[in-house]
């Protein structure tokens, strides 16, 4: 039985259907979004970002056909100021009920599926997750994280707060401090797509199955080097996309700081991260009733 999942992010929404294997997808179809264009001063999702949220979902549910998917929406949404007011009108124009996860949520599902990318022989594991309005940090010896955490230090929220990079700084290792744990002794993973191009511009290489890392000390030369760039200037960077430039320096700083509080000097990359999680999670459920029913 196949089974889906519809990621709507700032920057886009997603529809993924797998049966088994999700290295091999029976359908990955993307729409793109720009949300973070469509946020007023209080925090609110405009008209013109509901409605484009509206059309993206249609299309998801037109590309499933009769495949169930379930339809979740990340900070972007869930952390807006009217939030239930836009879930609302997406499931009255289209028919889907968006799903929110909360931030806790998302890091266990960022945490399974890490573990499921490099597998039970990599040991105990601390996940890092850098999202436009929040971060999330997981970490454990199991199939199940031990800690999860999750705060509002995304690249977008600093980026719309007009922070210093010193500034940032701060007000990211002030509040990673109060929370977190250190984790010298396990594995750092950095599973978003700040840590996949923040390790691209260090001069990781690029595609989905390579083995990338991403060093603290490398990090550490760039952001001064981003802060000094234009938006425009960032977005020719290798590894910067055009849409993600202008928050790249504080995912930057962010990266740095969970880096720097967490003590870990290199993160390895995981392309898999909280949508990867919530389809694991899926296929199981419906391996569980096929076992069942035979």
């Amino acid at each position: 039985m196949a089974v889906g999942v519809l990621d709507v992010g700032c920057f886009s929404a997603h529809l993924v259907v797998v049966e088994r294997d999700l290295t091999h997808p029976l359908l990955s179809h993307k729409v793109r979004l720009r949300l973070d264009r469509e946020l007023d001063s209080a925090g609110a999702v405009t008209a013109a970002g509901v409605e484009s949220l509206c059309t993206a979902v249609r299309a998801a549910r037109k590309k499933a056909g009769d495949v169930p998917f379930l339809p979740f929406a990340t900070s972007s949404v869930r952390d807006s100021s009217n939030a239930q007011e836009v879930m609302r009108k997406v499931a009255r124009r289209t028919g889907v009920d968006l799903k929110v996860l909360s931030g806790k949520e998302e890091a266990r599902y960022s945490y399974t599926a890490a573990r499921h990318w490099f597998g039970w022989s990599a040991g105990p594991m601390v996940v890092l997750d850098v999202g436009g309005g929040t971060v999330e940090l997981a970490a454990g010896f199991a199939a199940e994280p031990e800690f999860a955490l999750s705060l509002p230090l995304g690249a977008r929220t600093l980026t719309r707060a007009g922070l210093t990079v010193e500034d940032m700084r701060a007000e990211v290792h002030d509040r990673l401090s109060a929370a977190f744990p250190r984790g010298e002794s396990a594995r750092a993973v950095g599973c978003s797509k700040v840590f996949e191009q923040l390790a691209r511009l260090a001069g990781a290489r690029s595609g989905t199955y390579a083995a990338r890392q991403l060093r603290l000390k490398d990090l550490e030369k760039w952001i001064p080097r981003l802060a000094k760039l234009s938006v425009r200037e960032r977005a020719a960077l290798p590894g910067i996309s055009r849409h993600r430039a202008q928050q790249s320096l504080a995912g930057a700083v962010v990266a740095e700081g969970l880096m720097k509080v967490s003590g870990h000097d290199v993160v390895d990359i995981s392309p898999w991260s909280t949508k990867e999680g919530l389809l694991l999670e899926l296929v199981e459920r419906s391996r569980g009733r096929r076992e069942s029913a035979a």
